[in-house]
């Protein structure tokens, strides 16, 4: 007798657990444009330029148990803002050449570290980055945050835009260094229920 309540028990708590772990399988999570922004820093030999980009609506799938990660974070190349008109401009026309790449993206495929279901956590995540038309694997730090129904995620790295094929602004008196510090902050609401986040 004694047997076959263990056994049931150890049947029911299995279940429970695959239960658990598919739920937790299933979390999808919502970028909310207004939450979230692009901010860049650029060290210039008169002065460190400051400035932003905005995100688009996108979403990303998660799998808590194995780190896997979906989707894409995908900020608007034409939307970047310094606080200087000409400077913009210029920026977007002969930098960015954001007629032609109107799209900066992410592509995250894994977290490495204990995501916790609540508070924060401190992490890794590794994916493709793509910045005009060329795409390149990175992995860098990320603070994400987990509270009710709400996420957050704050990732810094440093693009050496040269490398990737975009022109240095440099002048005869004004040097702009060859890399751009990246301050992502993306943000939105997560789905506990299972049904999968809408994409564009």
């Amino acid at each position: 007798m004694k047997t076959n309540l263990g056994t049931k028990f150890v049947v029911v708590a299995f279940f429970l657990c695959a239960a658990l772990l598919a739920s937790a399988q299933r979390s999808a999570l919502q970028i909310d444009p207004a939450k979230s922004t692009l901010k860049f820093t650029l060290d210039a030999s008169l002065h460190t330029v400051h400035g932003s980009f905005q995100l688009k609506p996108a979403a990303l799938q998660f799998d808590p148990v194995s780190g896997q990660i979906s989707g894409e974070i995908l900020v608007d190349a034409k939307s970047g803002q310094t606080g200087n008109g000409m400077r913009d401009r210029k920026m977007n026309r002969d930098v960015l050449e954001s007629e032609s790449y109107p799209e900066i993206s992410f592509r995250p495929d894994h977290i490495d570290g204990l995501v916790k279901s609540f508070g924060t956590s401190s992490v890794s995540v590794r994916g493709m980055f793509n910045l005009h038309g060329v795409e390149r694997q990175i992995t860098v730090p990320a603070q994400l945050d987990m509270e009710n129904g709400t996420w957050s995620a704050a990732v810094h790295f440093t693009v050496p835009y040269q490398k990737w094929g975009l022109r240095n602004p440099s002048t005869l008196f004004l040097r702009v260094s060859d890399s751009v510090q990246i301050d992502l902050v993306a943000a939105g609401s997560v789905a506990q229920d299972g049904s999968k986040a809408s994409g564009r």
